[in-house]
């Protein structure tokens, strides 16, 4: 027998029982943490540590090499999900508020991560990557403390949560500059600036390319894809970024970012978020488990007292940075404080850039397991720093002067009125847009065409010609449309109608014309010697004149597809209105009427609910039909989305009486078997009594279905039948109750 089970023992990869251990581990860790209602993360973190070669007492991973692909599938996971759920369109959306806020943490955060870090002694390389470490909060962390403490809905909320995209994209660009500084090993301004041009640009192309080319792949193939095949095509586009941003130099989770966010603008985001969820979740718990595992104790003890200093410069500097960012903003001292508290954390980006240096070994052996120490401090007492920033800021508030309060005060009114814009800012604005964004297309489509199109033809007889003419004919309409296009025409001829305004708009005009016929001779130069790309440079214009509107309408055309792709999810599921439809303290709160609330069927006029909690019902979203400012005879129906107005004690209220309002579930509910019964009528008290009158549905908690008699079948047969002698019935009902039912 031993020698049987020898012969038959198959040796299992190391790669396969080094993931069966992780992810047992990782099962067991958050279990417990669950049960201590702690963050996730940190069972994840101290699983790694569990499984890592420092913890002798548990089985240990035995392919390190191995672990740390799959924590880089991980890492391009989590940033494909987090673009998915932050799309370019809602950092466009956040506003000056978020912008300033996140901006005046993250240079205040990287400006003292470095300084502490040379007083510590470290390198400048060390120094660089730990401001840049402790600059960025976790997005993970915060939303999973505001789910868990019920104040998503809050309007300090809204805040963070922009800042948190914000600071999502700054993350991104810095890991750029970072691996240019790692690898120049200098601050070289010029490679700064051509690293920052190179990204603007290529993120152009993807994002403008992928709008125009993705939803509309997913649109027309709807009535096709699973789920199976929806999740399988959004993993592909997702490593197809991947590969591009790793070809031209970029970090793969970069990619992963980018795909997220062109997904994103599609109207089946949600559902493709929905799919991607238990993926990322496994390869997210697998980059958090590889971090613990690089925890060493001994590191940890000999740097116990830079764990301890960096913890409370996060703690203090990022929650007082992101408040005096708030102020600065113009928000409340209430909700600024709430801001800055709860930004007071690192989490997955830190581990991402503390990997980067690792990877590209231009920081120390040390960094890594102090960022994760800190990182897991700060994850800890994130929900307290949370929970008490509203009283705290009372506090606050008593303690400041009354004249410093006051100010506060007026700052916020006075920055709430500061909305409008210029014509002349609308105008520079549009004019920079239409310039920038043409140039960078208009630029990639003779890149590509040189590298691609050219090499194919240039042996033959007219190849440059044919290159030309091809990559002419692909320009023409944003050519046209970067020379002639009118943009901003209401703020133009407001403009126009003064004379001290209309030489610069001429100036305007006059550059992008000059501009365009530089890109018409680069182009024609590419594929010609001087002489001939000057005559067909010639030939080009006069073609560019003689076709206005079939360029104009060919322009229109693909500008229509961009916009419409760019707008659909919008268009069918409106956008969450902003919080400038309330004043004050006021803001906007969405909350859905769940299937077992008591508020279904009822209307606003039965409901009180603005005389109850002082609140309005600003909308109604039920399905694809959305209710604007309903009528007081307008009902509730269970999975409405409603959208209300009031200040956060209000909503606070609300959502309370909305969670009570729902009727309690039994978690277990007894399984009663349903059974078709076949019974004989013979001697029986309901012999000569109406089917109504029998009650046979009320003691067998069922229907006949079926009357046999004198061989004819009556299928479904009516209340008011009169039962007969010896008629054979088919009752559907609980075996139970047909039982006890049979024995009387």
């Amino acid at each position: 027998m031993p020698q049987f089970l020898a012969a038959t023992t198959v040796h299992l990869p190391d790669l396969i029982s080094d993931l069966g251990l992780i992810l047992i581990t990782a099962a067991i860790a958050v279990l417990l943490f669950r049960m201590l209602k702690q963050p996730l993360v940190l069972g994840y973190l101290v699983a790694g540590f569990l499984a890592g070669s420092e913890f002798d007492f548990f089985p240990t991973v035995k392919d390190v090499n191995s672990v740390k692909v799959w924590a880089e599938i991980g890492v391009i996971f989590l940033l494909f999900s987090l673009g998915l759920e932050f799309s370019f369109k809602k950092l466009m959306k956040v506003g000056g508020t978020a912008s300033i806020t996140a901006f005046t943490q993250i240079i205040a955060m990287v400006t003292i991560g470095f300084f502490v870090g040379q007083l510590m002694g470290w390198n400048k390389m060390n120094s660089i990557f730990l401001g840049v470490i402790l600059s960025i909060s976790s997005t993970t962390i915060i939303l999973k403390t505001f789910d868990e403490l019920g104040v998503k809905s809050q309007k300090f909320a809204g805040n963070v949560i922009g800042s948190l995209i914000v600071q999502d994209i700054i993350a991104i660009l810095m890991m750029v500059l970072l691996s240019t500084i790692a690898v120049s090993q200098q601050f070289s301004g010029m490679e700064l600036v051509f690293s920052v041009l190179k990204l603007l640009f290529f993120l152009t192309i993807w994002f403008v390319v992928g709008i125009f080319f993705i939803p509309t792949l997913l649109k027309k193939a709807k009535h096709l894809l699973t789920d199976e095949m929806l999740l399988i095509i959004s993993l592909a586009l997702c490593l197809l970024m991947v590969i591009f941003a790793a070809g031209v130099g970029f970090s793969p989770a970069l990619g992963a970012f980018i795909m997220g966010s062109i997904i994103a603008e599609t109207t089946q985001a949600e559902h493709i978020e929905h799919l991607v969820k238990p993926v990322k979740d496994l390869f997210g718990a697998v980059f958090f488990v590889s971090v613990g595992m690089l925890i060493n104790p001994e590191t940890l003890v000999e740097y116990a007292l830079p764990v301890a200093i960096l913890t409370l410069v996060v703690i203090f500097g990022q929650s007082l940075s992101s408040a005096i960012g708030a102020l600065l903003s113009g928000q409340p001292l209430k909700q600024s404080i709430q801001t800055g508290m709860s930004l007071s954390q690192i989490g997955e980006f830190s581990f991402i850039i503390a990997t980067l240096g690792t990877t590209l070994k231009v920081t120390s052996d040390f960094l890594y397991p102090i960022v994760v120490a800190v990182s897991a401090i700060t994850t800890f007492t994130t929900p307290f720093m949370v929970k008490f920033a509203a009283p705290f800021s009372g506090y606050v508030e008593k303690k400041l002067p009354r004249k410093w309060v006051k100010r506060i005060q007026l700052y916020s009114a006075n920055t709430e009125e500061i909305k409008s814009i210029s014509n002349w800012q609308i105008v520079l604005r549009s004019y920079l847009i239409q310039v920038v964004i043409h140039s960078i297309i208009i630029v990639a489509v003779i890149l590509l065409s040189s590298n691609f199109i050219l090499p194919l033809v240039q042996g033959s007889r007219f190849g440059n010609a044919t290159a030309a003419l091809i990559t002419l004919i692909i320009l023409s309409p944003f050519l046209w449309a970067l020379s002639l296009r009118r943009v901003a025409v209401k703020e133009v001829s407001i403009l126009m109608e003064e004379k001290k305004h209309q030489g610069p708009i001429i100036m305007l005009v006059i550059f992008r014309i000059v501009l365009t016929l530089f890109y018409v001779g680069f182009v024609l130069n590419t594929f010609f010697s001087s002489g001939v790309a000057f005559i067909a440079f010639m030939l080009a214009i006069g073609a560019y004149i003689l076709f206005p509107k079939r360029l104009h309408a060919v322009y229109n055309k693909i500008e229509s597809h961009f916009l419409s792709n760019f707008n659909d999810r919008e268009i069918r599921k409106e956008n969450k209105r902003q919080n400038t439809l309330s004043p004050w303290d006021g803001h906007m709160a969405e909350f859905e009427i769940a299937k077992e609330s008591n508020l279904a069927g009822k209307t606003l006029e039965e409901l009180t609910i603005r005389e109850q909690f002082g609140i309005n019902i600003a909308s109604i979203r039920r399905g694809e039909v959305l209710i604007n400012i309903p009528i007081r005879t307008e009902r509730l129906f269970p999975g409405d989305e409603i959208s209300v107005i009031g200040t956060d004690d209000q909503v606070k209220d609300f959502k309370n009486y909305l969670d009570k309002n729902e009727i309690d579930v039994p978690e277990e509910v007894e399984q009663t078997e349903i059974i078709l019964q076949k019974l004989e009528l013979k001697n029986r008290v309901c012999i000569g009594k109406s089917i109504r009158e029998s009650q046979i549905r009320e003691k067998t908690h069922g229907i006949i279905v079926g009357i046999e008699r004198n061989g004819k079948r009556i299928l479904n047969p009516e209340s008011h039948l009169v039962l007969e002698d010896s008629d054979i019935l088919w009752i559907a009902g609980e075996k139970k109750k047909i039982a006890e039912f049979l024995k009387v």
